[in-house]
């Protein structure tokens, strides 16, 4: 059900992208794209809440209200036509792009077995392979399982860094910009982040297996260290993309200026009718 859910969003979304500028009938089909994946990512915290993995909760509810309010923004714009014009970047329809363009990369690996396996299996060999080249002994005791002192790490698909992969192909392919620039940002973006991620694996499986931070190791290398890790390589990797990328910068911007102005409203209106 939640699958279905999923693809009718980024088929939504899609069709915005590709309907022309002058009909605005894209923005009441990116708005409906936008509500149904509000629908997938508030769906999200149970699984997260399952494993204990409590960032992920607070993350995807986030998301989740973020896509609620572009969903309104655009349901705005599309009963005021007027509107989208006197915006310039037009920001909805640059973000509906970004996250179509996204998820059409990252959801088949999500969704069709094949790609899900396949992607697990070259992560796992490719962290194995590390492993051996530090002189780590451990050994491959599943497909996607990797055993080291008595211990073992299952790779996911949460462990391949696809959905940040998709993030920045979707947002560097939305952008309108000089080949040479798109292949700049791509290069300084997707192979670094597939490359930081085997480490970030090979640091989990190494803390987890020799205990680094005794019996909640895991938890703390994956949930804390690894996260706090990634989150500032991926600031990092952004800050480059952007500077080889300027026009992302108005798309960051203007999301932000759109969500806060929005949260700030609705508390006025709150705090007035108090």
């Amino acid at each position: 059900m939640i699958e279905n859910v999923l693809w009718v969003a980024v088929a939504l979304m899609l069709a915005s992208s590709l309907t022309p500028r002058k009909n605005n009938l894209r923005k009441l089909l990116g708005a409906a794209g936008w509500a149904f994946f509000a629908i997938h990512w508030f769906y999200q915290p149970l699984h997260y809440l399952e494993i204990a993995d409590y960032f992920n909760v607070v993350l995807v509810i986030v998301v989740g209200i973020v896509c609620l309010i572009i969903a309104y923004t655009m349901f705005k714009e599309y009963k005021s036509p007027d509107i989208p014009e006197k915006r310039s970047p037009d920001i909805t329809s640059m973000a509906t792009s970004a996250t179509a363009l996204g998820s059409l990369f990252y959801f088949p690996f999500a969704q069709m077995e094949s790609l899900n396996v396949g992607i697990i299996s070259l992560v796992t060999d490719n962290v194995l392979w590390t492993l051996h080249m530090l002189n780590v002994p451990a050994e491959l005791t599943a497909w996607n399982k990797i055993g080291l002192n008595g211990y073992q790490v299952e790779i996911i698909l949460a462990c391949t860094a696809i959905e940040s992969i998709a993030l920045f192909i979707g947002l560097i392919a939305s952008v309108n910009a000089p080949f040479k620039k798109h292949a700049m940002a791509f290069l300084v973006s997707v192979p670094v982040i597939y490359g930081l991620n085997i480490i970030r694996d090979v640091f989990v499986i190494v803390a987890y297996a020799y205990q680094w931070f005794g019996p909640d190791s895991f938890e703390i290398a994956h949930h804390t260290i690894a996260k706090i890790g990634s989150g500032i390589a991926l600031f990092a990797i952004a800050y480059v993309v952007m500077r080889i990328l300027p026009e992302l910068i108005e798309l960051i911007e203007g999301v932000w200026f759109l969500v806060t102005g929005c949260i700030q409203n609705l508390i006025k209106k709150v705090v007035g009718n108090n």
